[in-house]
């Protein structure tokens, strides 16, 4: 666990690794030193072979509000010359994509839990992980519309992707606040449950998971990646290569004695 000043938290129990985003003052508004720790956060439980599945969630009374907006008030009076104020932008908003591109590149599976404001960068942020439950509080809204700005994170790659074109241009041109039942209904989350159970139900799906077949999961997240930018042929292709060597992992023999014998697989990531 990391410390309690830190802008993220991390814990490791049973195979899931826990990232919190602790900026609860200001709803976890995302910042250099912000990006910066989850990134680190994120490579981190990557590589460390105890990890199974990585669920991200957010201290306080939201999961991500978005960009820190004071930080751009700052830098705007900073660097009145426009031409000087862009690459601070580049380089902040390089942070963000880092994220998101680290997200869809890890192997293991990664779970947004999200709970009142997602907003901005947050919603960003929850589109690139594998699976999203929310809370019946959440609220999401992309929100770069209001500031005259455009996505980052990802979001102009997964929303067209996940609720199609004229939903995608809907939710990005108005900016306009939605719930966690429109969310479901488009696709955006996998499901919504009470507050009160969200914990519960993280942890429930979280442990499953890390119970199942790592490497599986691993290539499955890359087909998944590549389908878009695949002709059929040569997804067909990619999918035959990915079972074969899926079928020489200690974990096949397992699923397929398992069931043939009608029990439980244990899965071992080998």
């Amino acid at each position: 666990m990391t410390s309690e000043d830190s802008s993220v938290l991390v814990s490791v129990a049973q195979g899931v690794a826990t990232i919190t985003l602790n900026r609860p003052a200001v709803l976890n508004a995302l910042n250099n030193a912000l990006a910066e720790a989850l990134l680190a956060a994120l490579q981190g439980a990557a590589k460390d072979d105890a990890v199974r599945v990585i669920v991200i969630t957010g201290a306080g009374d939201a999961f991500m509000a978005g960009g820190d907006v004071g930080y751009f008030h700052r830098k705007l009076a900073e660097y009145p010359n426009r031409a000087e104020f862009k690459p601070i932008i580049v380089e902040m908003i390089e942070r963000a994509q880092n994220l998101a591109r680290t997200i869809r590149n890890i192997s293991k599976p990664v779970i947004a839990s999200v709970h009142g404001g997602c907003a901005g960068f947050g919603l960003s942020l929850m589109l690139a992980c594998d699976l999203a439950i929310a809370a019946d509080n959440a609220k999401f809204t992309l929100a770069y519309i209001h500031l005259a700005t455009t996505p980052d994170g990802g979001a102009s790659f997964h929303l067209p992707r996940i609720v199609g074109q004229k939903r995608a241009a809907e939710i990005a041109l108005l900016g306009d606040r939605f719930g966690a039942v429109e969310a479901e209904r488009w696709g955006l989350i996998n499901r919504v449950v009470p507050l009160a159970e969200l914990e519960a139900t993280i942890a429930k799906l979280a442990g499953r998971m890390a119970k199942g077949p790592a490497l599986a999961y691993g290539r499955t997240k890359k087909l998944l990646n590549a389908s878009d930018g695949n002709s059929l042929d040569e997804q067909l292709a990619a999918e035959t290569e990915s079972f074969a060597l899926s079928a020489l992992t200690e974990d096949f023999a397992a699923g397929v004695a398992a069931f043939v014998e009608k029990k439980p697989a244990n899965f071992t990531g080998r």
